[in-house]
Parts: C-alpha cells; structure tokens; sequence
C-alpha cells in the first residue's frame, strides 16, 4: 500500500486536508492511466491495487468517484470496469482546439531540407483551398506558391489531396462541377477523376504534373484529424525536370502520418 509522508493512505485522507486531495486526485489519475496503459478493454479492482500498490477498498472509492463523473463504467455482469464516455469528450475537446498550422511550422523547414524542394502548407475554406505556409530550398531554380490566393479543389496535387478526403457530399459537390481544366484546357472527366481520387486515397498522396503551372510537379498529402477529415494539407513542389516524387512522397508522408497521429488520427475512434 502506498501511504503518504505521514503514514495515511491517500485515498483515504480527509475530505478537508488539501494534500491529501491533490494525493488523491493524482491516484485518480494514476488509475485513468492504467486504463490507457493497459492492452485489456476493461480491467478488475484487484489488478488495478497490484498496478498502483493501493489497497481494493482504496481503488474502489476511486473508481466509484471517476464512474460518478463518467470517466469510467462498469459492466454489472463482469463487474469490471473501462473507459467512459467523459474521456472521449475531453480528448475530442482537447483535439479540436488544436492548431493545425502551428502544430506543423517545425516540420516544414526539416521537409524542405530532406527534400531540397519547396514544402507548402495548405488549408481549406470552403469548396477552395489556399496556401498558408511556404518553405523555399536554398537552390538557384525554386517552385513558388501565392500565399493567400484561393484554388478550385479538382486540380492540383493540394487540391485533390483535400478532395480525396472530404465528406462524400462535400466531394460530390465538388464533383458536380464545373470542372474547368487548367489554362484554358477542356473540363476534367469527373469519372476519371473519381477514379485518380481512390488512388489518392489507397496510396495516401496525390501527384500533378503541370496541371497548374507548366514545368512544375507536386505531391501532396492530407493531415487528418480524430474524425479522418483533412484539417491541413503539406506538399512538396518543384520543377518538373528534377523533381522526384516517389522519394518526396516517402519523406513528405512521414511528416504527415506523425502529424495526424497528434491531431487524433487512429488515436480514438
């Protein structure tokens, strides 16, 4: 049993003794972590005691005061216990304030460097998408983007990077066009694009050839968040003579798949 400096067990301090409620708010909290810690979806008083060296009757009070908040809840056959409602609350609440654009300003600069080729950094409003961030090698011949500048979501290695990954209602407004080809070349065959939108999806990053601009080449990838949605959208771009997609997707895509990861992707469901 773990006891505090002057022998009571935390868990059992006074209602009144402010250290030992902070003692007792850190054994709550010990608990919640076993919970995440743990490869079981549910876990029992007793193995709760023997992880935290408490004894069942203190781990119970705790678990009793985390049920009554909906941290945690109890199945009345097993009578054991897993996560509650009130976490998943609290982790999409922390999760949606998150600000993607910061959250991805130090990846930028490491992308171009692994790179030697322009990194941007893109987000959505709307049915079009701009770019916010752009990092430039330190080379003679370099790919620039305009900033601030809105962009149809049908063309470009962003632009379907963010499509491939929308709601399907907002896709299929997308899809619904008009879908003007670039410089004046005739409309996109939304089939063919359909189709150029799964394998965004299978292989997890779009790649454009002059589509936009003539002699330049991209490839783009999503930054997801908890619901899968694409909350940001990083690239590497370049001269098309030179540019090498496969091995800027390969670095560009783990930028994005840590990313994601601390926007919430694959952490909750």
């Amino acid at each position: 049993m773990s006891t505090s400096a002057n022998g009571i067990d935390p868990a059992e301090a006074p209602a009144g003794d402010l250290g030992g409620t902070a003692a007792t708010v850190e054994r709550a909290l010990d608990v919640l972590i076993c919970f995440v810690r743990s490869d079981a979806p549910d876990l029992g008083v007793t193995e709760l005691a023997e992880k935290l060296s408490l004894s069942k009757a203190a781990v119970h009070r705790l678990l009793t005061s985390l049920r009554g908040r909906g941290m945690v809840e109890i199945d009345e056959v097993t009578h054991r216990y897993r996560l509650g409602p009130t976490v998943l609350t609290l982790s999409q609440s922390y999760l949606s304030r998150l600000d993607v654009t910061a959250l991805a300003a130090p990846e930028l600069p490491w992308l171009c460097r692994a790179t030697n080729e322009t990194v941007t950094l893109s987000r959505r409003a709307g049915l079009t998408r701009y770019y916010v961030e752009q990092v430039l090698p330190d080379r003679d011949v370099v790919r620039m983007v305009s900033v601030g500048v809105p962009f149809p979501l049908h063309i470009g290695a962003s632009s379907k990077a963010f499509l491939a990954h929308l709601t399907a209602a907002d896709a299929e407004t997308v899809l619904a066009g008009p879908l003007d080809g670039p410089s004046g070349r005739p409309p996109l065959d939304p089939d063919a694009l359909r189709a150029e939108l799964d394998q965004v999806r299978t292989r997890g990053w779009s790649h454009s050839q002059s589509e936009r601009d003539l002699g330049t080449a991209s490839v783009a990838a999503p930054i997801l968040d908890y619901r899968g949605e694409p909350r940001a959208v990083m690239s590497v771009c370049g001269p098309a003579d030179r540019f090498r997609p496969e091995a800027c997707a390969a670095a560009l895509l783990e930028v994005t798949t840590r990313l994601s990861r601390k926007m919430g992707h694959g952490v909750i469901a």
